[in-house]
Parts: structure tokens; C-alpha cells; sequence
């Protein structure tokens, strides 16, 4: 069977179609996984900046990088823009790959990648660049202070991207009560920060360091800091330490004067009772210390010491008791004698301490020999108790009375009256 020419034409015709539509569809097939990738890139000011643009799929499709202006810096491998800074590092059908070197804060934005195909395809990146804060200074610190002013210290820092963080520390620990401020710079991408503290000067802040850290992510978790060392100027403070607590007659004493206060105090003022010291062949000024030879009753009263420097004037004193030992013997019937020390219980004698010893001697004898009279006496009377026999009633024991046992002793009623003894 022969067909005809037209059908033949026709069956080329519809092959044809076919083809054309198969040959589309593969076209439009692999266009669709054409797609670039890029990612953000943050970049600190005067560092290096690498922007990539990658293609898993590209049948020679061209790639370009263009800046947020939207200015082409490389077309392939072939660069666009008149910029040093801006250099290739790979250009080939599946990656595009530029560095931009020295990065400023004015080459911060969009940036994008476009692959050229029906229609043209793009990926954003955007790149941050961050400002480095400068070195902190602390200003406001005037050397020396008073105790008990007033120190206001500020730290400040600019050129922050974005703004920056201000810590205050004493001696290492943080102080929490401040103040902090952030102010846009001129070029309106950067910030100035400050922060203030204020405190009352005390003579405990003298030689702390304080110190004003900044915190900054530009700075890789290496803080900016600045110190001071502060400088405290205060009145002396005075106390006496004696070199025993228990002084007693006869042996030495040193009193130390210790005084702390800055400037360092002048040579210290020994003085007693308000008036200089008695006997200086006994009592001896060796710098701080006063030292006292063979102590004695005289030697009791108060004694000062004065600490003087530029600030002011400070004293201290000390009440010295010397303590007077006495030994008092008791004698008695008994075999040994008894010594009783009568020293003050309390551990500070005074003038009167021998005579209360003296007397309550004294009065410890007369109850001793109180007590001896009593038992004797109480003795003696035992030993001769009263009876109602006599020497005329001897033998008559069983008389009721002294009265019938001499009658009937005698056997006479007249004599009676006349041997009638009593005892009373």
C-alpha cells in the first residue's frame, strides 16, 4: 500500500512536533535546577570579606557579583569594577567566588549573585561589617582624694558597631550601680557609649584599682580595658597595744602606739594624766613605743598618744593599774601556819589594795580566836555540871531533895536548917 504524499508530509510534520516539545521540556527541565546559593558574610571594619555563589546545575550559564549598589564586579572571570580592594578567587560554570579586602563600614549591604537564564535567576547576601570601638578612657579621676568626697569616673568609648558594652569593676568585683548612654556618631553608623560612676571616697578604697572593660563582638572575647589606681588621703587612726595585760610592780611594760592614716602620721606624742611623762630615766620614747622599767604605784594613770598628719589629728589612750601582790601569815594552834595571798581577784589592785588585805587579815584572827574561846568555854562547862548531892548527903542517894537527904543524914530536925547547901 503507497500513501499518499501529503500524509507522509504530515506524519514528518507531526514527528517534528514532537521532537520540539520533547527538546523543550528537557530544556525547561534542567533551567529549573539552575539556581545559585549564597550566604551572609559579617566582617569586621579593615578585615577580608569572601563572597561565594555556587551552581549544582549549569548547562555554561554566566555568573555575576554586583554590590548594593548595583554595580557588576565580576562577570564571569572578567572584573566590571575599577576597585584594588575587590580581587577573584574562582570563576568557573558552577562557582563565583570575589574578595574584597580592607572592608570599610560604607561596603556594608546587599550583594548579588545572578545566574543568566530564561528568566534570570538571583541570590542575596548580605554583608555586616562591624566597627571596632576605640580604647577606653576614664576621665573625671583627680589624685588625691579626701575621705568622705564625693569621685564621679566616666569611661567612653566610639566607633562601636553596634554599640558597644561598658562593665565597671572594683579590685575585680563588679560594680553594679551606674549610669550608661549611647549616642549615634556623626557618620550615623557608629556609637559613642559612656558610663559613670559615683561613689563616696573611703579610706578602704585606697590602692584599689578600678577598672572600665569594654565588651564588644568585634573584639573576639578580648575586652578593651582601662584602670586607675585610686589614691585616699584620711585622718590617722590611733590604738595602743601593751606588751602585757597583767603589769605588775616591779617588772617593765612597753606601750605601741600603732597609727595608720596617710600621708604617714608624724612622730607620735607620748603624754600622762595630761601632762608630759614623770620620769623619763623609767620611761623611755623609742619611736612608737613608750617602755616603762620597774613599774611601781606611781607609775598608775592614764596615758595618750597622739598620731598627727596633714588631714588632722587622732589620739588613743590607755589606763594603766599596776597590780601589787601581799602575803599575810595567820598564826594558830595548829601545827603549820597558813599564808594567804590577797591579791585582787579582779586583776586590778589600786592605792587601797594592801589595806583591805591588812584588814580582812585582821579580822580573820578574831574570828579564829572567837571561835577557840567559844569551844573551850563550852568545854569547861560540861565538865562541871551543877548536882544536888553534897558531902553531908553522901550515902543518901535516895533522898528526893537536898533538904530531906541532910536531915536524914543527920537524924536531926534542928540541925537541919543549919547544913542546908545550895548550888546554883
Amino acid at each position: 500500500m503507497r500513501l499518499k504524499p501529503s500524509v507522509v508530509l504530515r506524519l514528518y510534520s507531526l514527528c517534528g512536533i514532537l521532537i520540539q516539545v520533547a527538546a523543550t521540556k528537557s530544556k525547561t527541565k534542567g533551567s529549573q535546577g539552575q539556581f545559585p546559593l549564597t550566604q551572609n558574610v559579617t566582617v569586621i571594619e579593615g578585615e577580608t570579606a569572601t563572597l561565594t555563589c555556587r551552581v549544582d546545575q549549569n548547562d555554561n550559564t554566566s555568573l555575576q557579583w554586583s554590590n548594593p549598589a548595583q554595580q557588576t564586579l565580576y562577570f564571569d572571570d572578567k572584573k566590571a569594577l575599577r576597585d584594588n580592594r575587590i580581587e577573584l578567587l574562582r570563576a568557573s560554570w558552577h562557582e563565583l567566588t570575589i574578595r574584597v579586602t580592607d572592608v570599610s563600614l560604607s561596603d556594608e549591604g546587599q550583594y548579588t549573585c545572578s545566574l543568566f537564564t530564561m528568566p534570570v535567576k538571583t541570590s542575596k547576601a548580605f554583608l555586616t561589617v562591624l566597627g571596632v570601638p576605640e580604647s577606653p578612657q576614664i576621665t573625671g579621676f583627680v589624685s588625691p582624694v579626701m575621705e568622705g568626697d564625693r569621685m564621679e569616673l566616666t569611661c567612653k568609648t566610639s566607633g562601636s558597631k553596634p554599640a558597644a558594652d561598658i562593665r565597671w569593676f572594683k579590685n575585680d568585683k563588679e560594680v553594679k550601680d551606674v549610669k550608661y548612654l549611647k549616642e549615634e556618631d556623626a557618620n550615623r553608623k557608629t556609637f559613642t557609649v559612656s558610663s559613670t560612676m559615683n561613689f563616696k571616697a573611703d579610706r578602704s578604697d585606697d590602692g584599689a584599682v578600678v577598672s572600665c572593660r569594654v565588651d564588644h563582638e568585634s573584639l573576639h572575647s578580648s575586652p578593651q580595658i582601662a584602670m586607675q589606681v585610686l589614691e585616699i588621703h584620711y585622718i590617722p587612726s590611733v590604738k595602743i597595744i601593751p606588751s602585757t595585760l597583767w603589769p605588775e610592780e616591779g617588772q617593765s611594760i612597753t606601750l605601741i602606739c600603732e597609727s595608720k592614716g596617710k600621708p604617714l602620721p608624724d612622730p607620735v606624742l607620748w603624754t600622762k594624766d595630761g601632762g608630759e611623762l614623770p620620769d623619763p630615766e623609767r620611761m623611755i620614747v623609742n619611736g612608737r613605743e613608750l617602755n616603762i622599767h620597774m613599774l611601781n604605784k606611781t607609775d598608775n594613770g592614764t596615758y595618750r598618744c597622739e598620731a598627727e598628719n596633714s588631714i588632722g589629728l587622732n589620739s588613743a589612750e590607755y589606763v594603766l593599774i599596776i597590780r601589787v601582790t601581799t602575803t599575810v601569815a595567820l598564826t594558830s594552834t595548829v601545827p603549820s601556819a597558813t599564808a594567804i595571798d590577797t591579791r585582787d581577784p579582779n586583776g586590778y589592785p589600786g592605792p587601797t589594795g594592801t589595806d583591805h588585805a591588812v584588814i580582812g587579815g585582821i579580822v580573820a584572827v578574831v574570828v579564829f580566836v572567837t571561835l577557840c574561846s567559844i569551844i573551850l568555854l563550852g568545854r569547861y562547862l560540861a565538865r562541871h555540871k551543877g548536882t544536888y548531892l553534897t558531902n553531908e548527903a553522901k550515902g543518901a542517894e535516895d533522898a528526893p531533895d537536898a533538904d530531906t537527904a541532910i536531915i536524914n543524914a543527920e537524924g536531926s530536925q534542928v540541925n537541919a536548917e543549919e547544913k542546908k547547901e545550895y548550888f546554883i
